[in-house]
């Protein structure tokens, strides 16, 4: 995780660094959904290998955007949900659905 100083000065800047990547947003985008295991995420984002998808959600629970909960069960069954502070993505989120949905409708 950045420290204050080392975050960009520019809020856009720093929002595009720490969600700025296809596969963080597309990750997001199923928790908004509720909780995932990393076999959900596997199976529902095409393209995505199994390194990058956990060197991305470790990114986003070092970002603190996402929790981790690891259930002491054999074998182990691992859980990832928004912490509240991801949780306040979703308006961003919507407004890029939707801006989407409006551009597709366009060309």
């Amino acid at each position: 995780m950045l420290t204050k100083e080392e975050l960009p000065e520019c809020p856009v800047a720093t929002t595009v660094q720490l969600i700025g990547n296809k596969w963080k947003l597309l990750i997001i985008r199923n928790l908004l959904r509720g909780t995932q295991r990393f076999t959900d995420f596997y199976k529902t984002i095409p393209g995505i290998s199994k390194k990058v998808l956990t060197d991305n959600l470790r990114a986003l629970e070092s970002d603190r955007l996402v929790e981790r909960e690891v259930f002491a069960e054999v074998p182990p069954r691992v859980e990832y949900s928004l912490s509240p502070l991801g949780a306040t993505l979703r308006p961003i989120l919507d407004a890029m659905r939707t801006w989407g949905e409006d551009y597709k409708t366009t060309v």
